[in-house]
């Protein structure tokens, strides 16, 4: 017999239905609360990463936004343009490693496999490439 159907000749069976129903929230409750989880989750993301000479030290928000710039004392000894380009290179240092965590949290949360979660990790993505060189190698404006 198959579920909803009595004896498969169209006739519905109301408990069967019910079931399918019943199951169907189920999963619908289950996505949500795993969305939810997953937004919480990404919304408190901070990453902080420091240059390996010790230049700089930058943190950057979910959105990959910078919220925290450190200089340590050696800047002074240092050219201004070392400088920038290091502090560009750590900020996107610091959102590689924001986009591998987040990625991470969505595997856990709402999967990778689902139509949403492809969305979700494509979107993720896309907002954490940042500037790229630009042909004068120096930092698009």
């Amino acid at each position: 017999m198959t579920a909803g159907v009595a004896g498969g000749d169209g006739i519905l069976d109301p408990g069967g239905a019910m079931d399918r129903i019943a199951a169907w929230r189920g999963q619908i409750d289950k996505l949500a609360a795993d969305t939810k989880a997953m937004s919480e989750r990404l919304q408190e993301l901070r990453v902080s990463a420091t240059d390996p000479n010790g230049l700089v030290e930058v943190t950057v928000d979910s959105t990959g936004a910078l919220v925290d710039l450190r200089l340590g004392q050696r800047i002074q000894r240092v050219d201004p343009d070392v400088v920038a380009r290091t502090i560009m290179a750590t900020i996107q240092e610091a959102r590689g490693v924001l986009a591998g965590r987040a990625q991470e949290i969505l595997a856990e949360t709402v999967g990778t496999d689902s139509p949403a979660g492809r969305a979700v990790a494509e979107r993720i993505g896309r907002q954490l490439q940042g500037p790229e060189p630009d042909r004068f190698g120096g930092w698009e404006r």
